[in-house]
């Protein structure tokens, strides 16, 4: 094979490879923006001075510079038997280049992809940065995908490989195989072979195909991959039709990982994280992939149930310097801590009820820049704080996020009170990830902090109170939708800002608040805009049983509300009709003994309904106007789901519920 650069017309054959360096900024020649094709390259985003102004990076230029420095470091660690079992940054950096070499040997064309199907894992990460050295494009898929969808993203990126975890999606795969034109082999990372069929490998055997493929090709083409062209692909959740492929480019990649920890103030070969979110979600990969390679940080990855449960175990093993939880993660722990407290002796509960009100005070001036403690802060720490973020493997965890989806106040405060607040996170996959960020130094609860530094948010007609749609420039802003012009021109304006479809407002000091969405603001049959967030959250809040709340009145006369009780999940992590010890001790306190969803709905049980609508009244009762007043509500059989359509992949709603379910009302 040829060892000149495709994608490089001016390198002559008979030179030898371009030395490889970090240093060296390689932009191709771009006059837009923008971009939809996966070869063409777009203008950056440059600042003139400060964190957006940084010399853009390729990947492979950062993954080299923390390489080059802390080669000897653990970068990936996973339990193996039992045993947890390193990669250090060196070994994963050649894996990466040998990934790269069996790709380039089995035909991997520029600028196609190499779609990943499967659970967290160190294969996973190194399939993904192997595809971007050998100048494909990495291309994570949901793992809960039918193979339609599977079929659907494949085809759309080109994929000439797809790299599938186990049997359980290989099946999916072959399911669509003839489909899939570009397709050249797929590789199972996971377990042997339940049987062999041509161009299907194992991990084993896939690792050895280009063994044989020299250095020096490889290094042709890393080095002329350019800081402004496509390297990854993040398919949005598809909630209005089709997924759409957002582009990433290198820069967008590097630069993000690298201005984010600096805002965080990280350190390098301080942080140690768990990877447990879906990788084929920007939030994750960004965190756990790129932001850990730029702070030579290691990388734990739990177990494929974690979601079920043994996550607690995995964090109380690693112990995280960071962790980053989405709201239903936060929640789940609140619910299960509460659950024990609920146990516990009159004694205990009154020593911790007793904590819990000085940790809220204490939380709440740290907030406020105030750096004093209410009497007895030491003592409460001691007996109650230390001990619940130990039990919870936080003990070591310096900032705890959450993003991907709104979060309730309830939340916020509840681990306020344990001296250990959540710093909202705010951004899209169009975004490569943040946009704000909130961290200890600078947050405010309910808010989703501060612009990234070197980006810029503007507030697209704004109203009478300051709300506008929210609007990012930035060097983090993507690339465009892949083979998508008219959607990309609906998400890039003119001068090319980012438009979210999110609506927010500043306060006096800058920090973002996000009070709904565009396409989810109801218009009633007379008019008026109500925006359904703040009203569902307000409801959560008031009423602890409520799992989730969806406001139906779009060109109706009067607002209705689909209520959801909080149930306990099957292994599949769909929501079974049994409720959870928190709402059956509640309905307990409250006269009723019941176990199950099916027989508070089925019998209207008089009590429960009666608090719900206690609750609908109080939050009536803070109502802007009559027309913002919840007049019909109803308890749906079965809880919001993945499964069931209504929530994406990180537990954030997707599409409206279906407006069938208004004949319950």
């Amino acid at each position: 094979m040829s060892s000149v650069c495709p994608c490089c017309s001016d390198h002559k054959g008979d030179e030898p490879a371009i030395p490889l360096t970090t240093g060296d900024v390689r932009l191709a020649q771009a006059q837009e923006l923008w971009s939809t094709a996966r070869d063409k390259p777009v203008k950056l985003r440059m600042e003139t001075s400060g964190l957006g102004s940084e010399p853009p990076m390729t990947i492979h230029q950062m993954f080299l510079a923390t390489v080059q420095k802390y080669g000897d470091y653990p970068a990936l660690r996973v339990k193996k038997d039992g045993m947890w079992v390193s990669l250090t940054y060196k070994e994963y950096y050649q894996h990466a280049r040998a990934a790269a070499k069996s790709f380039l040997k089995l035909g991997l064309e520029r600028f196609h992809g190499v779609g990943i199907l499967g659970f967290n894992s160190p294969e996973w990460f190194i399939a993904d940065v192997g595809c971007i050295l050998a100048g494909g494009l990495a291309t994570g898929i949901y793992t809960t995908n039918s193979p339609e969808a599977c079929q659907y993203v494949a085809h759309n990126c080109e994929a000439n490989f797809l790299v599938v975890e186990n049997n359980k999606q290989l099946i999916k795969i072959l399911q669509v195989r003839d489909q899939l034109p570009h397709l050249k082999a797929i590789v199972q990372y996971k377990g042997e072979l339940e049987q062999k069929l041509p161009n299907v490998y194992t991990w084993a055997e896939f690792m050895k195909f280009g063994a044989n493929v020299p250095d020096s090709e490889l290094d042709v083409l890393i080095d002329c991959q350019k800081a402004n062209e496509c390297c990854t692909l993040i398919y949005t959740s598809g909630t209005t039709g089709n997924p759409k492929g957002a582009m990433l480019s290198h820069d967008n990649i590097t630069w993000t990982a690298s201005a984010t920890g600096h805002m965080i103030n990280l350190k390098m070969a301080e942080e140690e994280l768990v990877s447990y979110l879906p990788l084929s979600h920007v939030a994750a990969q960004v965190q756990d992939m790129w932001i850990c390679m730029r702070f030579a940080g290691i990388t734990n990855f739990a177990e494929p149930d974690a979601l079920k449960g043994s996550l607690a175990n995995t964090l109380r093993e690693v112990r995280p310097t960071s962790f980053l939880g989405v709201p239903r993660v936060w929640e789940k722990m609140q619910e299960a801590m509460k659950a024990v407290g609920a146990k516990s002796s009159v004694t205990k509960k009154k020593i911790a009820d007793w904590a819990k009100g000085i940790g809220l005070q204490a939380s709440y001036n740290s907030m406020n820049g105030d750096s004093s403690v209410p009497w007895g802060f030491t003592l409460a720490n001691a007996l109650v704080f230390k001990n619940v973020r130990k039990a919870l493997g936080l003990d070591r965890c310096r900032t705890c996020f959450t993003g991907a989806a709104p979060i309730t106040k309830d939340t916020l405060e509840y681990f306020m009170s344990l001296y250990t607040p959540l710093f909202e996170l705010y951004g899209m996959s169009e975004s490569t990830g943040p946009h704000s960020i909130s961290w200890a130094e600078g947050y405010r609860i309910m808010s989703c902090g501060k612009v990234l530094t070197g980006c810029k948010t503007k507030l697209d007609k704004p109203n009478t109170d300051g709300t506008g749609e929210i609007c990012f420039w930035g060097r983090h802003v993507f690339m465009g939708y892949l083979n998508m012009p008219e959607k990309t021109e609906e998400a890039l304006d003119t001068d090319g800002w980012l438009h979210s479809g999110d609506l927010g407002k500043h306060d006096e000091d800058d920090f973002l608040f996000i009070t709904g969405r565009i396409k989810e603001l109801i218009i009633t049959a007379g008019g008026e805009n109500v925006p359904p967030v703040p009203i569902e959250d307000a409801l959560k809040e008031e009423v602890s049983i409520i799992s989730n709340v969806m406001l139906v009145g779009d060109k109706k006369k009067f607002l209705s509300m689909l209520l959801t009780l909080k149930c306990n999940v099957d292994d599949n992590g769909d929501p079974t009709d049994e409720l959870t010890p928190l709402v059956v001790e509640y309905c307990r306190q409250h006269g009723v003994i019941v176990s199950k969803v099916s027989e508070i709905v089925n019998k209207k049980e008089p009590t429960i309904y009666k608090t719900i609508q206690e609750g609908i009244d109080r939050v009536n009762a803070k109502a802007t106007s009559n027309a913002q007043r919840v007049q019909k509500w109803t308890i749906l059989q079965r809880d919001f789901s993945i499964s069931g359509g209504e929530l994406g992949e990180t537990k954030k709603r997707t599409a409206p519920y279906p407006f069938s379910q208004e004949r319950n009302l």
